[in-house]
């Protein structure tokens, strides 16, 4: 969100007041500020101190300064101390030490080897140094508190801290109902880049990009995303042989609409902001971007492992496409008849009656024995997994259980909030609720108790921000973002409950902070067409960028009807990634439809990655313990190496395999590969490339593809 007029002006409708002059400190103990570590308190004036008089009339910003886990440090800016009901993200703490020392002219708090030094008595200024050198800092001005007078009728009374806006002509009553944001700017070194906030599709680098953190049902080829994440990493590479790079996370602790210009309002500065009288932010240091992301996702809940099982290839029903039990055998059929190994068989949204999802409740028009064809699948050693979301029908009968005891998110007025979006009536199931929430699980555990293995956890985004009243009486704002991690966190514990620790898994579209908890996320509404196959994995990078360890997404597009040739291709990338479905909108995506190639490319791929499974499952296991993603973004992977910053179309998948997927159709593939020691997986040749990297051009034909092993 934009305030300034230029660098040095406000908008007229905004009151900007920026710390001017810390003039007072303290240290509390952990208990004292209800903290995990001792806490050093800064009060800062909105104005310079050069006399009494300059008490009066004037606002302050409290900053707390605390460390939740070693080279980690929180920053709380306040200006009313006010509740604001925003749920809170869980983090994991950890019990840190952190060295104070106070002067006369600076106060320093250190944790590991993170260390904040504030100005005092001076012109505002913070400087965040890891190592000994500063890596980033908020600059004189840069924090506001910002009152938004656009709407207001304006008075005759100037407000006496008026800095920018001047002519804006305000009275105190007015003010008190203005809206009210808080505002950090935290520098970018030269030949910083930012990447993170979540799975968003638009381009890799973030720097020159406005980001809202808000979950929306955008698709694949928009500025919405699905798994907003209010965090990023800055990556300074040094790629001289002594240098060291530069590289930190920031993570802002609001699940309210959070807004980021990373390097647009002001070019040398990340800038977010949120409305409220608070804001908090971490951050997060470490010696590569690895150490940073893992420390970010230990702070947030670390990640899980999935079972060995949903690495396989999935198959789906589709969603709209015509299917009944005798059309699911005849695709488990011409799988297993044309030696293509499956793992799971997927039922879409009709496996349910239309117009009554969700009612948890087969068709048994369509699937007149449900626990029968389950247990034929199982037969076949697939497992099953069912299409659910939180959205409760008015033709469902469950709509007037869940409204009767108030299981449902409401409106001002006491009714149900309710639209037409997706079905008809729909209402939304109040995770605030615990009561609601065992309900839910209920309705799902009929499902488990008929033989169904997962589920998909779909939707989870269209949630109400604004004449919504939740259970719990959070501000609707805060629950918006945060309910797909309530929605997910049900059902992945009913999974671990019912089916054992290590058998738990959803196939998820939405998540917030913390939802690599609950994994496995998959990349949302794709088109059937290369540019949207290269959108997709530029949003799942920037996933991996956010603290998220697997990822999967719809091989073929889901809108559309796939060519033989995107169905080919994507193929090969679906089958080298972390997790691999087919699925689709209007079409069947079992490869036999498209052409005899395509069988030929399934069964390849699908062997080939059922071969590279110990690997697979190895790095898996690895990524877990070390908190960073399995498919990795390449400059991830080799920091130092320049060429790697901005590549978005080609990934790691662990530490040693490289694989750039073929987005044409004719076969010509552009990509990179760093310095060393390389074999291809598939045709066995080798080059060994020198220190300063490889620029490959090449053609493949369908049955391979550029996916290179490091072998030293």
């Amino acid at each position: 969100m934009k305030f300034s007029n230029g660098y040095w002006l406000g908008k007229d409708e905004y009151i900007i007041n920026s710390p001017i002059e810390a003039f007072d400190t303290k240290v509390l103990t952990a208990q004292e500020a209800d903290k995990n570590s001792e806490t050093l308190v800064v009060n800062s004036s909105y104005q310079q101190l050069a006399s009494r008089s300059d008490m009066l009339d004037v606002g302050n910003t409290t900053m707390s300064v605390f460390s939740p886990a070693p080279d980690v440090i929180g920053i709380e800016l306040k200006h009313f101390d006010q509740d604001d009901h925003n749920p809170l993200y869980q983090l994991e703490q950890q019990a840190v030490t952190p060295d104070i020392k106070v002067d006369p002219k600076q106060a320093r708090f250190k944790s590991g080897d993170l260390e904040l030094t504030v100005d005092l008595h001076n012109k505002f200024n913070l400087d965040f140094n890891y190592q000994g050198k500063r890596i980033t800092g908020s600059e004189f001005k840069a924090q506001g508190s910002i009152d938004d007078l656009s709407g207001q009728q304006l008075g005759q009374v100037m407000h006496p801290n008026t800095v920018v806006g001047a002519q804006a002509m305000v009275s105190d009553r007015q003010i008190t109902r203005a809206d009210h944001y808080m505002r950090e700017q935290l520098s970018l070194l030269p030949g910083t880049k930012v990447y993170g906030f979540g799975e968003t599709f638009g381009p890799f680098v973030k720097n020159g990009q406005t980001i809202d953190i808000i979950n929306r049902d955008g698709g694949t080829g928009s500025d919405q995303s699905y798994k907003s994440i209010p965090f990023y990493i800055a990556a300074k590479s040094g790629i001289s042989k002594d240098a060291k790079g530069t590289y930190y996370g920031v993570f802002v602790n609001e699940s309210q609409p959070t807004s980021f210009e990373v390097a647009t309002e002001v070019v040398d500065r990340v800038s977010f902001s949120t409305r409220g009288e608070s804001l908090e932010y971490y951050i997060i240091a470490g010696e590569t971007p690895k150490d940073v992301l893992g420390k970010y996702n230990k702070l947030t809940g670390g990640s899980t492992l999935p079972p060995e099982w949903t690495f396989g290839l999935w198959l789906s029903t589709s969603f709209t496409t015509d299917y009944s039990e005798e059309t699911v055998m005849k695709f488990i059929d011409g799988m297993f008849e044309r030696d293509i190994p499956l793992s799971v068989f997927h039922f879409d949204c009709f496996w349910m009656k239309g117009f009554e999802w969700s009612n948890f409740e087969w068709d048994k028009e369509q699937f007149p024995d449900p626990e029968g064809l389950i247990q034929r699948l199982h037969d076949r050693g697939l497992k099953v997994c069912v299409w659910i979301n939180p959205y409760i029908s008015q033709k469902s009968r469950l709509f007037k259980i869940g409204k009767e005891k108030g299981y449902f998110i409401k409106r001002t007025d006491g009714n149900v909030w309710q639209w037409d979006l997706w079905q008809p009536g729909n209402a939304i199931v109040d995770f605030t609720n615990p009561e609601a929430v065992q309900w839910y699980q209920g309705l799902l555990k009929n499902l488990l108790d008929m033989g169904v293995d997962c589920f998909k956890t779909d939707f989870g985004e269209r949630i109400p921000m604004h004449d919504a009243v939740y259970y719990n009486g959070n501000n609707p704002e805060g629950e918006h973002n945060y309910y797909t991690h309530r929605y997910n966190q049900a059902v992945f514990e009913l999974l671990q409950q019912e089916k054992g620790a290590d058998e738990a898994v959803v196939f998820a579209r939405s998540a917030t902070v913390g939802g690599q908890q609950y994994p496995v996320h998959w990349g949302g509404d794709n088109l059937s067409q290369f540019h949207s196959m290269a959108d997709t994995l530029r949003g799942g990078l920037s996933l991996m960028s956010s603290g998220f360890t697997f990822w999967s997404h719809d091989i073929g597009g889901f809108e559309e009807n796939a060519s033989a040739a995107i169905y080919k291709r994507w193929t090969q990338f679906g089958l080298l990634s972390s997790h691999s479905r087919y699925h689709g909108n209007i079409q069947y995506r079992v490869p036999w439809l498209f052409d005899e190639e395509a069988v030929d490319v399934t069964r390849n791929f699908a062997k080939l990655k059922q071969k590279m499974m110990p690997y697979i499952y190895s790095e898996a296991k690895a990524s877990v313990t070390a908190g960073i993603p399995l498919m990795r973004p390449m400059y991830l992977e080799f920091p130092n190496d320049a060429n790697c910053a901005d590549l978005d179309r080609q990934y790691m998948f662990g530490a040693k395999l490289l694989v750039a997927p073929v987005m044409s159709e004719n076969g010509d593939v552009d990509y990179y590969l760093p310095a060393g020691r390389w074999q291809h997986v598939i045709d066995g040749r080798e080059v060994i490339v020198d220190a300063h990297g490889q620029w490959m051009a090449e053609n493949y034909d369908y049955l391979s593809l550029p996916v290179w092993k490091k072998i030293d």
